[in-house]
């Protein structure tokens, strides 16, 4: 048995050692080991996985192993020749074709996050994110470096894809939406088209990214779900309309994304889902009964928060609320260690933190939000409801 000493290394040294494991992550994903093992009719050996993707046997022989210490693949050995498949965590999560595959946030981690924590000491110090050091852009452009290009901004629109595949349904379902009634009623001459009826409630839904954006309806007197996404790919809004299907959505950005979504994505193809452009700290906020802020307040320091709170109170009806969606930590700070590593990504890479439920709070309040909920769901995300 090891003595506290040896096991204290030990846990110093696995701390020491996680880059290396987030890497060996990045590198079967980028080279397509896990989709190469879920199209094969059987275990592969690495000669095999090696031919098939032009990599060399030894290095592919060392990332295969290595992925069945980390549980990611599975092997057998037979005559002293190992073959490998995927283990389950893979094929749910790391193989495309399935319906909650995460690969392209692993890779927007890799590409851009991971560039900025090479400088968490230097963020620590002045208190201000890396995109300088890491792709040359002014530290107060916050999403410059996330859209540097068009493949750069998609596959950061898909990396919202995949974390709403897994997240959307629970956070959604943390308060029922559908006891809003609706309030909204909105000219038509600042949208493609005017809503047809639909039973549900009236929300407006904002997702993370530059435009800050808004929501609205018809003035049909009919009841809706309206639900206004920013910076994503409409992902969050499809698992709107999955959960109340007599929902309308609209998802806001700035113009590049909106474009980016009609070149790349399907959503346009749902007559629920919309696509229009706006920035939520310049234009005027629709009324609506609930806005939903989705990994937005995250980004930004108290101040900017306060701002946008204050914007969305004073478009809100009486009775109607706020429902923002964040990961929380605990009162004291110190947990879960998953949401404090988000924190600090967020001083690497933008001008925000993740908070307590008391800390949101103490926005929402001043901003005349009251009866403030906090729900864990159990997973990352978490809800917070606050009414008007």
């Amino acid at each position: 048995m090891s003595s506290p000493e040896e096991q204290a290394f030990r846990l110093l040294t696995e701390y020491a050692n996680g880059f290396m494991v987030s890497q060996v992550l990045f590198a079967a994903c980028e080279l397509g080991v896990f989709d190469l093992l879920a199209e094969a009719p059987e275990p592969l050996g690495a000669v095999a996985v090696a031919a098939r993707l032009g990599t060399s046997s030894h290095g592919t022989e060392l990332l295969l192993d290595t992925c069945v210490s980390l549980k990611l693949l599975q092997a057998e050995t037979r005559r002293g020749k190992a073959s490998y498949q995927n283990t389950e965590l893979s094929s749910t999560y790391l193989v495309r074709a399935s319906p909650k595959y995460q690969g392209n946030m692993l890779r927007y981690l890799a590409r851009t996050t991971y560039l900025c924590w090479g400088h968490l000491a230097q963020a620590v110090r002045d208190g201000k994110n890396r995109y300088p050091e890491a792709f040359g852009v002014p530290s107060d452009e916050l999403f410059t470096a996330i859209y540097r290009s068009e493949g750069e901004r998609l596959q950061f629109m898909r990396a919202l894809e995949d974390v709403w595949s897994v997240s959307g349904r629970h956070v959604l379902a943390a308060f029922d939406l559908s006891l809003f009634p609706l309030i909204c009623d909105v000219g038509g001459e600042r949208w493609p088209h005017r809503w047809g009826c639909v039973l549900g409630l009236v929300c407006s839904l904002v997702s993370p990214g530059e435009g800050r954006q808004l929501g609205r309806h018809s003035g049909s007197g009919r009841k809706h779900l309206h639900v206004s996404l920013v910076g994503c790919s409409g992902a969050l809004a499809k698992q709107c309309t999955s959960l109340y299907p007599g929902c309308q959505v609209t998802v806001f950005d700035i113009p590049e994304v909106v474009q980016t979504v009609k070149k790349h994505f399907s959503f346009l193809e749902d007559p629920r889902i919309s696509f229009c452009e706006g920035d939520f700290f310049k234009d005027p906020l629709p009324e609506a009964d609930l806005y939903i802020l989705a990994r937005v307040l995250h980004d930004w320091t108290d101040t900017r928060c306060s701002q946008l709170l204050a914007r969305v109170h004073r478009a809100c009806k009486p009775g109607g609320g706020v429902l923002v969606i964040e990961s929380l930590l605990d009162a004291d700070g110190r947990g879960p260690r998953t949401t404090q590593l988000y924190s600090l990504n967020m001083l690497v890479q933008t001008e925000g933190r993740e908070r307590t439920p008391a800390q949101y709070r103490a926005l929402l309040a001043p901003a005349g939000f009251q009866d403030v909920q906090c729900r864990r769901t159990g997973g990352i995300y978490d809800a917070i409801l606050a009414r008007r």
